[in-house]
């Protein structure tokens, strides 16, 4: 004879149900994302990597979640409701930008699915009290040891997937100066992107990366001097296709696109093509010169850390972020499909003897303080300005007269003095 159920299996029944049927919803939604709904310009088995392993951790975690003790099931379903209410986050932010498509709307399920993982995890932790004179010491372990869990695995995680889920924008009319068309450039893996072009007029072209409407300004400057532009959209985002990755990882071949669109233009003399990237921009525009000496001269600001390969930089002083930038890089490479790109300082050397100009602020964020060793590790021609009172990306903002004259002054140099015999 079968022993009674108890309120106590009850509860516990309820709660794993409750737990699988959300694994389920946010394993129906990683189908949809990686196989059903693939992001314009590529196809199903584009995404084997990112389908494939999101299941199998989805898996595994539905797998263990009942042989777990109270607090680690309590800790799996917050990690897996925070990254759910991410995830619906995200869908309803690109609803909301260009309207909702294909994963969005199994994106708007896990905002309900969030929820009731939080309320599960929070139910959890209240039930795994335990009495006892050693209790506020074994409370603040547990504090520490989520806040270890957060700053290592989780945030490492979001970052990954918001950098290979941005919502895409729309790409509205802006003022650059002077008139532009609105072009196509084809990757050599097949991408469409899209792009803006104002036609040079003293002989020279730069590239901006990586949105058409990320810095304005700075085009109108450069179209003052007489200089083409070409504004590109990067693989992902907002008018090209692509799967997006924020890092920039696989974005070189983006600009080696343009170099070759802007090397055909008659107005373009000699091939003078140079590139100003802003943060992740900075960053794939110093990648692409070191293989593509297309790219006469570069200016690079806010270029930062991209993987792991960056943040060993630090030393011992960052010795404390290792492990989740491990985590991150590892969740990215999955995630894109990507292999992490080679480190700066293994790329600038390479791209003398073109010139390079690398600008960082004193106030801005994202591993941009380690460019001295960028500079560093390039060869001459090299230029290095710290702007102390600038935000990121902010020169412009801090000092427009300095960083006309010097990043016009640059260019010049560069692109339209004729060179020595």
């Amino acid at each position: 004879m079968s022993a009674a159920a108890t309120p106590e299996t009850d509860t516990t029944r309820a709660e794993i149900a409750l737990f699988e049927v959300a694994v389920g919803l946010v394993a129906l939604h990683a189908i949809v994302d990686s196989f059903l709904a693939p992001e314009p310009g590529t196809a199903w088995n584009d995404h084997l990597l990112r389908g494939g392993a999101t299941l199998a951790v989805l898996g595994g975690a539905g797998a263990l979640y009942p042989r777990l003790r109270t607090g680690a099931r309590a800790a799996l379903a917050a990690v897996l409701g925070v990254l759910s209410l991410e995830g619906a986050a995200l869908a309803i932010l690109d609803a909301r930008a260009v309207g909702a498509r294909g994963e969005d709307w199994t994106g708007f399920v896990l905002l309900p699915v969030g929820l009731a993982l939080c309320g599960l995890a929070a139910t959890l932790v209240w039930r795994s009290r335990k009495p006892g004179r050693f209790r506020y010491l074994r409370r603040a372990g547990v504090v520490l040891g989520s806040l270890v869990v957060a700053y290592w695995v989780v945030m490492p995680l979001a970052f990954a997937i918001g950098a290979t889920h941005r919502p895409r924008a729309a790409a509205e009319p802006a003022n650059l100066g002077r008139p532009y068309k609105e072009i196509t450039l084809t990757t050599r893996d097949g991408l469409r992107l899209g792009a803006w072009y104002v036609a040079s007029r003293n002989g020279a072209a730069v590239i901006s990366f990586p949105t058409r409407h990320g810095k304005l300004l700075h085009t109108r400057m450069l179209v003052r001097h007489g200089y083409g532009v070409l504004l590109l959209d990067a693989r992902g985002y907002d008018g090209s296709e692509g799967d997006v990755n924020m890092f920039g990882w696989g974005a070189a071949a983006d600009i080696d696109a343009a170099v070759a669109w802007l090397r055909e233009r008659p107005e373009v003399e000699d091939a003078r093509v140079g590139g100003i990237g802003f943060s992740v921009g900075g960053e794939v525009m110093l990648e692409a010169a070191a293989a593509n000496a297309g790219l006469r001269a570069v200016v690079s600001e806010g270029a930062g850390e991209r993987s792991i390969h960056e943040s060993l930089l630090r030393g011992p002083t960052g010795w404390a972020a290792i492990p989740g930038a491990a985590v991150q890089t590892t969740a990215l490479a999955m995630l894109s499909g990507d292999a992490p790109p080679p480190s700066l300082s293994e790329l600038t050397p390479k791209i003398a003897p073109r010139p390079i100009f690398l600008v960082y602020a004193g106030r801005g964020g994202g591993g941009e303080e380690l460019q001295p060793h960028y500079f560093e590790a390039a060869r001459e021609p090299k230029t290095l300005w710290l702007i102390p009172e600038a935000t990121h990306t902010g020169g412009l903002d801090a000092r427009p007269d300095e960083y006309e004259q010097r990043v016009i002054g640059f260019f010049d140099s560069a692109l339209l003095r004729k060179p020595d015999p």
